[in-house]
């Protein structure tokens, strides 16, 4: 699909716009568990055009989060489900395929694209412009988007790990765990992650290079024990389950504990408000050790700061002290199959689905 044809102003009244079609995932059902590949559905739409003010965004990379798993229930949480027969919801990279506004011109690189689709179209005040000498596009999506945003205010905000504390990150591996490791390491404190099998935790260890990295599918309780022998002063957790159980008992006094996310519960019939055994620990501990436990979420304020947030990460890759890893599945039609692999941690690095 070449968007060939395109003006800066718009296909307008132009009667040479081309027959183009745009291609979508959209939700076929809310999942019971698991999401398979019946819950979506692959469909062509006519392309649409973009109206004053607004660009039409050709996407080139889509990012797949495990917030989407959630948007997915038609539940109560902090924003709305995607509708039945509605498209997938994520960010996207692309590139402006025509443009009703001044500040873009056809060929510009944004962040700011919507959807599990080919194409998109977005007010051009939503969108962020993005140097693709910089850095890589799809960098944006990752390391210098939404999770490295994530990284940055979460430890900003509520983390705030001094030097010498010991901080713990769960998914160390991942999108939002890999910037959260460096970024603590940057700060001064001893970083150990946790991640899943030997070749992520030789990523933790000598890529990233935290301090030690624990594989939780082996006894947590003896690898945390060896990695922080006088306790815990920062957790950030992405994971939820065994991981939290086993990590909490070890907080220091004023510890602080980053709420991220819970994937180990995504996929369960009562998704993040599960209760029992995956609820988390006793929490009598929190009094007496004085703990400090906040969730967040990064659309509450992290935006405002993103322009100061991408220039000290770009200061960070550009002396070698931030590296990243990506995951790239190629093409909209394997997009389900990546989400899917994803939210069962098949992925290695920040998962995004390339377009051609």
């Amino acid at each position: 699909m070449d968007a060939a044809g395109a003006t800066a102003h718009g296909w307008g009244a132009n009667p040479e716009k081309p027959a183009m079609m745009n291609p979508q995932i959209l939700l076929a059902r809310r999942p019971q568990g698991a999401p398979v590949p019946e819950d979506f559905r692959l469909v062509e739409t006519p392309l649409p055009d973009p109206g004053p003010g607004e660009v039409l965004v050709r996407h080139r990379f889509l990012s797949l989060d495990p917030y989407q798993r959630g948007r997915m229930d038609d539940a109560k949480s902090y924003a709305a489900p995607v509708a039945l027969g509605g498209v997938m919801e994520c960010q996207a990279v692309g590139q402006v395929a025509a443009s009703s506004d001044a500040r873009f011109q056809v060929g510009d690189w944004v962040l700011g694209g919507f959807g599990w689709q080919g194409f998109s179209v977005r007010p051009a005040q939503s969108l962020i412009p993005i140097d693709p000498e910089e850095a890589p596009p799809s960098t944006a999506l990752g390391v210098l988007g939404m999770p490295g945003l994530t990284a940055w205010v979460g430890l900003e905000d509520i983390g705030e790990p001094k030097p010498g504390e010991t901080l713990v990150v769960s998914a160390a591996s991942g999108a939002v765990g890999q910037v959260v490791g460096q970024l603590g390491k940057i700060r001064g404190a001893k970083v150990v992650g946790i991640a899943g099998g030997p070749e992520k935790c030789a990523f933790v260890r000598d890529v990233l290079g935290l301090d030690a990295a624990i594989d939780h599918r082996g006894d947590l309780d003896a690898q945390l024990d060896a990695a922080c022998p006088d306790g815990v002063d920062v957790y950030w957790e992405n994971v939820g389950g065994a991981v939290q159980a086993a990590v909490f008992p070890r907080f220091r006094d004023f510890g602080r504990m980053v709420m991220c996310g819970m994937i180990a519960q995504y996929n369960t019939a009562a998704g993040a408000d599960a209760k029992g055994a995956l609820a988390g620990p006793n929490l009598g501990p929190v009094v007496r050790k004085r703990l400090r436990i906040q969730g967040f979420i990064v659309s509450d304020s992290g935006w405002k700061r993103y322009g100061r947030f991408r220039t000290e990460m770009l200061g960070h890759i550009k002396a070698g002290r931030v590296q990243w890893r990506e995951d790239v599945a190629k093409g909209l039609e394997n997009a389900p199959a990546a989400f899917i692999g994803m939210l069962e941690g098949r992925n290695f690095g920040k998962q995004v689905v390339a377009l051609d």
